[in-house]
């Protein structure tokens, strides 16, 4: 019952960390602040160290500056294969090597905090990790597409292919 309860406690801290960062994130005080710029829904296949490859989908939000080539992206990704499931918080930042509105490749990095529903071999039930990542986005009317590669370093370590769209909010 206590690891019960650690585990909870655990995932409560963080989704309380999630909740408040785009609250953060979304209130400027300069004229050089991140604001939302969108909405994100992702989903495509992860190859999770120990376990055969799977569909991951997720949802996050896009924080831009004005003028900036930086995004930061605060979002949850979710697997589940062979009894094993992951639900995984991340902050990434990307560097879009093109402006806003084109067809753009970009590279990025981030943090990420994975929680397991079970535990396996050299698995704690809880792991934190960096992200890197690469794609690129393509614009449309009112959202962007993109196409990602994508790996997470950590004790269970895993490649993936995501592909999703960020709906802009406010234009």
């Amino acid at each position: 019952m206590c690891r019960f309860l650690k585990y909870f406690s655990q995932r409560a801290a963080l989704l309380g960390v999630a909740l408040l960062m785009p609250v953060l994130l979304g209130s400027p005080t300069t004229a050089f602040a991140f604001a939302l710029y969108g909405a994100d829904a992702r989903a495509g296949l992860v190859d999770p160290d120990g376990v055969d490859g799977t569909l991951a989908v997720g949802a996050g939000l896009n924080f831009q500056q004005a003028g900036s080539h930086v995004h930061l992206m605060p979002n949850v990704v979710y697997w589940s294969e062979s009894g094993l499931s992951d639900v995984n918080t991340n902050f990434d930042a990307s560097y879009h090597f093109e402006p806003a509105g084109r067809v753009s490749p970009y590279l990025g990095g981030g943090l990420g905090m994975h929680f397991y529903s079970s535990d396996g071999p050299r698995d704690p039930g809880t792991d934190v990790g960096p992200n890197l990542f690469g794609g690129v986005t393509l614009p449309m009317s009112g959202a962007s597409l993109y196409f990602e590669g994508r790996t997470t370093l950590t004790d269970r370590s895993e490649f993936g292919l995501m592909t999703g769209a960020t709906f802009y909010l406010g234009r």
